[in-house]
């Protein structure tokens, strides 16, 4: 018997499956070892085929007795030709890392031994009553829940996944990071115990095979909790899938094969006919759009607590010097609110989306900056480790005591980040217990770490990015203060505003919910008057969405045209010109005799232009046909090795 395989490994350029033959039958789905060139991988067989007219290799074995899951073998083609991307880099998605190993037996930390559907819920109110109605009587299956910040969006989860566990169905939530919503998973945890399973990067490499392996013998349902790639859990009887926070970017996979989670997880559910739920409270402007024009939005508008007050907000111009008679970089009012928290036993948080102590480096005699010397960024001041850290590649130097350039010992450091807003803070009070949360945590001082503390009060001062923005709710806080509301609306791309919004929104989000009789936030900003900053300050994501989506009908973008991203990186600029000049050419060409409209660009240098692995050139194509993109892009020449980006959240 012949049968037609997909490697998990690229094997050359725009591989696909080959074919195999084999004594023992095998069913569509099963996960085989195969020969491949000199060495062997992991194949899933995609078909039975007649005999061909040249000669095979055998299969080496049959791994797995029980072959995927139905839905993920058509995932799997389906992601290889929505996101025209290689057969084999989509087969390797669905599989954990070491799959062919042989594991000594023994049970994962989180892996269930026992199951039981007894599980209590949280009573709901009359708005998530009403919310779970109507997104129960909506026919299509994707279907979007936009919930303000505290209006109980996870009450509706719970409810939704203890009704498919009582139908002996399985439910997959998805979440941003598991870091970065460590209450929710710990609600569901509480809630179901051991039908849940968590999937996380700090587990080991054996610990995610056999929670694969054993969730693809299963026949319990299961709450299977994890990021984007939870989506390939091997579940037999899947009823529900949920994404939580679904404006998140990690939902979109930015490296090889590139695809956005939400596309599959609607694609899935469609193909299964189960309902796939984005909550969100400040959904993406294109899903909202399109939620509403299908019919499948549903709102809900209403704390879950009554007591829950709107905050006191304060708006900052950073501008007059006059409010910042005691900091640089805090003003008078917000310190002022910080001494009175302090003073009743409450916590204030402290918001700043860039980490290290100063982002540029520079001479005050000649103007010299210290750049990364393969990315050509601006080195960011790390003070604590007294050495300048490049966040792109993570090169670090030690911080010159000199110009380089002309020996000069004026040297500057311009701008501030959490680490600098932690070591003023601490002069300024250094009686009062302080953490720091962001991407220089150690594992020690993380917010996991830390978390108990931060939930009880402990820690009064809490300063970091955008890891305290989302998903906390504490008791005792009081304040939320953000430093540079406007710091991400300079950004050259189309997304700049939406983040800055959903940044905001969800910061402050983070008091008001009822747990306080009173909750003040403090904005410092240099542009007091952007209507991006008022929405967000007013948490008035109607308005935000009306004003955004007229700017983006104007500018034909996304959700009224389909965008694409063509980018060549090469070693010298001259080579990455000639071949970003070779695929325009080739891309104008195909278009002549496109039916359908698509603006090509020219080509431009990257936002990052230069990396440690060369230059970066791109083009963007623009289009009200997405089938038109996809047959341009499918002309270009393999050996030009452009990466291509359908759909992408940003053009940066």
């Amino acid at each position: 018997m012949f049968y037609e395989v997909i490697p998990t490994k690229v094997f050359r350029t725009n591989s696909g499956a080959l074919t195999y033959t084999s004594s023992p039958p095998l069913l569509p789905g099963h996960l085989v070892l195969i020969p491949l060139g000199k060495s062997s991988c992991v194949g899933i067989v995609a078909k039975k085929v007649p005999r061909p007219a040249f000669s095979c290799k055998e299969i080496t074995r049959l791994l797995y007795p029980t072959p995927l899951p139905a839905h993920l073998l058509k995932s799997l083609f389906w992601l290889s030709s929505y996101y025209l991307s290689p057969l084999p880099a989509c087969a390797s998605l669905l599989l954990p890392v070491g799959v062919e190993k042989k594991r000594r037996i023994k049970t994962p930390s989180n892996l269930p031994l026992a199951k039981h559907l007894s599980s209590k819920t949280p009573a709901l109110n009359a708005a998530q009553r009403q919310a779970l109605s109507e997104l129960k009587s909506i026919n299509s299956p994707t279907r979007l829940l936009f919930g303000v910040t505290g209006s109980g969006k996870t009450n509706i989860y719970l409810q939704l996944a203890k009704e498919t566990l009582e139908q002996r169905q399985s439910v997959i939530l998805l979440v941003p990071e598991i870091a970065l919503t460590s209450q929710l998973v710990q609600v569901f945890e509480s809630t179901f115990r051991t039908n849940v399973t968590l999937l996380h990067s700090r587990q080991t490499e054996s610990e995610r095979h056999q929670i694969w392996e054993q969730l693809l013998c299963s026949s319990s349902p299961q709450i299977v909790i994890g990021p984007r790639s939870a989506l390939f859990a091997p579940l037999n009887n899947l009823g529900l899938i949920i994404i939580d926070e679904a404006h998140e970017s990690t939902y979109y996979q930015e490296n090889t094969p590139k695809y956005s989670a939400l596309r599959l997880a609607s694609f899935i559910a469609s193909t299964l006919q189960i309902p796939c739920l984005l909550g969100s409270a400040t959904p993406l402007v294109t899903d909202f759009y399109l939620a509403q024009s299908k019919g499948s939005l549903v709102s809900l508008t209403q704390k879950a607590k009554s007591s829950a007050l709107a905050p006191k907000i304060t708006i900052v111009d950073s501008t007059s010097r006059a409010d910042f008679s005691r900091s640089r970089y805090f003003s008078d009012p917000l310190l002022s609110t910080i001494k009175q928290n302090l003073a009743s036993g409450y916590q204030t948080l402290i918001y700043h989306n860039r980490r290290g102590s100063a982002p540029l480096t520079l001479c005050e005699n000649c103007g010299w900056q210290a750049l990364c010397p393969h990315c050509f960024l601006p080195l960011t001041l790390h003070s604590d480790s007294f050495s300048l850290l490049c966040h792109t590649c993570g090169h670090s130097e030690k911080i010159p005591t000199s110009c380089p350039a002309c020996g000069h010992p004026s040297i500057l450091h311009k701008g501030f980040g959490t680490k600098l807003l932690e070591s003023e803070l601490k002069k300024l009070f250094p009686d009062a217990p302080l953490a720091r949360f962001d991407a220089d945590n150690t594992k020690l001082n993380s917010l996991d770490a830390l978390y108990s503390e931060v939930q009880s009060g402990e820690i009064k001062l809490l300063i970091g990015t955008q890891t305290l923005a989302k998903g906390l709710d504490l008791p005792l806080l009081a304040s939320v203060a953000v430093v540079q509301a406007d710091a991400g609306l300079s950004l050259p791309d189309f997304s700049a505003e939406e983040k800055t919004f959903e940044l905001l929104t969800q910061v402050i989000g983070r008091v008001g919910r009822g747990h306080l009789p009173s909750a003040s936030v403090i904005v410092q900003t240099y542009r007091p008057k952007d209507p991006v900053i008022d929405f967000a300050l007013r948490s008035d994501y109607l308005g935000f969405y009306q004003y955004l989506i007229k700017k983006r009908r104007r500018q034909s973008l996304p959700p009224f045209t389909y965008l694409a991203k063509v980018t060549v990186t090469y070693k010298t600029e001259k080579t990455a010109l000639a071949k970003i000049r070779a695929a325009a050419t080739t891309l104008a060409h195909s278009l002549e005799h496109s039916s359908h409209s698509v603006q090509l660009s020219p080509p431009t240098p990257c936002f990052h232009e230069r990396t440690a692995t060369g230059f970066s050139w791109q083009l963007v194509l623009k289009s009200t046909s997405r089938a038109a993109l996809v047959s341009a892009l499918s002309s270009l020449d393999p050996k030009l090795s452009c990466h291509v980006s359908i759909d992408p959240p940003s053009l940066l």
